[in-house]
This record gives C-alpha cells, structure tokens and sequence, in this order.
C-alpha cells in the first residue's frame, strides 16, 4: 500500500495569515489534532498541532545562565527558548507554526510512512504530489489500513 491509498484527500488547512484563535475553533469544531499550514501555491510551508498550542498553556522556562567576565553564557539551548517564545506569543499561524514539516509523497509505501512518524515521533503526515497537498495521513489512517489487511 501506497501514501495514496490510505491518505484522507479533504484536507481541512490553514494559512500563516490566519489566527491563532480561528486555529483553535477549526481543531475543536472539527475534532482534529493537527493542520498543515499551505502557502497560496498549496506548498506546505508549516504544520499547527495541538502540541504547538499546548505551549501557550505551560510555563515559560527562562534558560538558566551565568555571567562570566561581564558576558552571558546560557546553559540551556537559547533557540529552543527562542522558538518556545515565538509560539507562547503569537498571534498569527505563522509565528506558531512549525516550519518545514516531514511530508511525504503519495508514491510513498506504508511502511516508510509508519517509520518515518514512529522514528519523528508525529502524529500526522501532510501528502503531497510535486511538492503540492493532495492529502494527510494520521496514525489512525495507518492503524485502519493495517486492520484491513489483517481482519480477524
């Protein structure tokens, strides 16, 4: 089985132009985890989960550092803050979005995709066909097609 087989073809999207508010409604109105973020190409450009928008929820975690010679050195890994603070404050899709998402084509095997999620630890996979969206696999996708080869 092929990306294509098993891949959900009505994709629900959003652009990095749209709020982070009307993210929020479109996931529970739809009773989704996760949208890709397309460009007006219908690139995938990012992709917004719920794990993105649990960071707003959580406590900002300053990195630890200390002064020597006058200067700063951190301790922890100041682009993760970075980007953690990007996502805390946003107010658009773009600024809390993750950039460049793992995606796959639609000629991809199965088995590659259910590697690819299992070794990225994600949840969903955007599909695409000469680098444009044509469908989303989720883990729940790949869990009914293996039932389906192996019924009981």
């Amino acid at each position: 089985m092929e990306a294509k087989d098993i891949m959900t073809a009505d994709v629900i999207t959003v652009s990095p132009d749209d709020t982070v508010e009307h993210v929020i409604k479109l996931l529970l109105d739809k009773k989704i985890s996760g949208v890709p973020v397309l460009n007006k190409d219908r690139e995938v450009i990012g992709i917004v989960t719920e794990g993105d928008l649990m960071l707003r929820s959580q406590e900002l975690r300053v990195p630890s550092y200390i002064q020597i010679l006058g200067g700063v050195i951190y301790l922890d890994d100041p682009a993760e803050f970075k980007d953690t603070l990007r996502k805390v404050v946003a107010v658009k899709v773009e600024g809390l979005m993750t950039e460049d998402p793992i995606t796959v084509d639609e000629d991809t095997d199965l088995e590659e995709i259910a590697t690819i999620m299992a070794d990225n630890g994600i949840n969903r996979v955007p599909v695409t066909r000469e680098g444009k969206l044509v469908g989303i696999i989720s883990r729940a996708d790949i869990i009914r097609s293996l039932a389906m080869k192996n019924p009981s």
